[in-house]
């Protein structure tokens, strides 16, 4: 991509650039922040020990790396890249695909936090501590130290990186996993791509990596079609391609993993639970989205109700998707983290569920990635299951009363999001 193309995205990604506030204004943002951080208990400062850990992992990284190749698969060769919003700081998962005769080989690569990051470390017990990072518009709490997370654990283009990969191969017809195999490997990332850069490289058949990207995105249209037939529920059915990239991907790794560690291995792990709401409450969304306006829900659809959400959405006005999403997010049950699988997925439509592909963003990923490479499970699983759910309600019951309070100051929480905030002398 050349420098006035990658300009002419950040101009579009940052609209007329970040939005203004006074010194006044920002001081009653700064305080807003400190009283929902002691609201909901989140810690913004790390521990001076802390630090001072994150900074020692910082130190000699390629000499690491180098030190680690002979006991990893050495995938240096294989082209392979990120995908990421343009104002992301870290970028933890990569993607590689080769389509062959008779499968499709899909590679997901994930930052090796775990190596840094382990039971002995300070580091650890506080992003147990913090569950999560915390995403307020132009605003991060961060699970990890950033020292650590926009460096080492970071999958920057052209340089070597441990990671912990996902290779999957796929039947090309059903999709369904032939094969699944889990391992620590050396990776470098040939690019890192923003959304908007990939969308344009998959329009120019001359760009670089237009025929992986072109692969992966024919794999990931064809993954979130089945979804769909499948009954997974769909609530943002105008999401563009990259975005369904980098979502399918991720679902498709994310469900090997913990199927892995379920079927293949028989232990406990993080998995996510999502139970079904009671029927008579689906039924009670259904008839809300029936008498909206310009809606109507087809005939054939009703026996499934994610199905008739998803029929709905694709034909609905623009103007009632918010109020059908809105419908079906008050009957939905809270999704929650428990060491048993027992109950699925619901709103995924998958009987096992878990998550992998974010380790630097989320406690539940971090100890998956554990689990995995030492096939042993923490004496407390129980209690950070119910510590990662318990983080997870309070980072979004704070992230939306502070963009309840952007709202309330005159801000408009998408606009901050999307371009950043800069404060001006008064």
């Amino acid at each position: 991509m050349t420098d006035e193309s990658a300009q002419a995205e950040a101009g579009t990604a940052e609209g007329q650039g970040p939005v203004e506030i006074d010194e006044e204004l920002a001081r009653h943002l700064e305080n807003k922040r400190e009283e929902l951080f002691e609201k909901f208990d989140i810690r913004d400062a790390f521990p001076p020990e802390v630090l001072e850990e994150a900074e020692q992992r910082t130190t000699d990284v390629q000499e690491e790396i180098q030190s680690e190749v002979d006991e990893r698969r050495d995938l240096r060769e294989k082209t392979a890249f990120t995908v990421d919003p343009i104002d992301a700081q870290d970028f933890d998962d990569a993607l590689s695909i080769d389509v062959r005769d008779d499968e499709i080989v899909l590679w997901v690569h994930i930052a090796d936090v775990t190596h840094y990051v382990n039971p002995e470390t300070a580091m650890w017990s506080e992003a147990v501590e913090r569950g999560n990072t915390v995403y307020l518009p132009a605003y991060t709490v961060h699970m990890l130290p950033p020292i650590l997370a926009e460096t080492v654990c970071s999958l920057v283009p052209e340089e070597d990186r441990l990671a912990h990969t996902v290779e999957m191969h796929l039947d090309p017809e059903t999709l369904s996993y032939e094969t699944i195999e889990i391992y620590k490997s050396v990776i470098q990332s040939d690019e890192r791509l923003t959304y908007t850069q990939a969308e344009n490289r998959l329009d120019d058949p001359d760009a670089p990596l237009h025929d992986d990207l072109s692969a992966v995105w024919e794999l990931a249209d064809s993954m979130h079609e089945q979804r769909k037939e499948d009954g997974s529920l769909v609530l943002n059915p105008k999401r563009d391609r990259a975005h369904t990239i980098i979502e399918e991907c991720m679902l498709k790794a994310n469900k090997a993993v913990t199927h892995e560690l379920m079927w293949d291995r028989g232990v406990e792990a993080m998995y996510r639970v999502h139970p079904q709401p009671a029927p008579e409450e689906w039924d009670e969304a259904l008839q809300e989205i029936q008498e909206l306006d310009g809606v109507s829900i087809p005939g054939s659809a009703w026996d499934d109700p994610r199905k008739a959400v998803n029929a709905t959405l694709e034909q609905a006005p623009a103007r009632q998707l918010d109020k059908i999403q809105w419908a079906v997010m008050k009957v939905m049950p809270r999704a929650k983290y428990m060491n048993d699988p027992f109950g699925g997925h619901h709103a995924l439509n998958f009987e096992i569920y878990g998550h992998f592909t974010s380790p630097i963003r989320r406690l539940s990923d971090l100890i998956n990635h554990w689990i995995v490479y030492t096939n042993d499970v923490p004496e407390d699983l129980v209690a950070l299951c119910d510590r990662a759910s318990e983080r997870q309600q309070k980072a979004e019951k704070c992230e939306r009363e502070y963009k309840q309070f952007l709202e309330e100051v005159g801000l408009d929480p998408a606009a901050v999001n999307n371009r950043g905030i800069e404060v001006v002398e008064e």
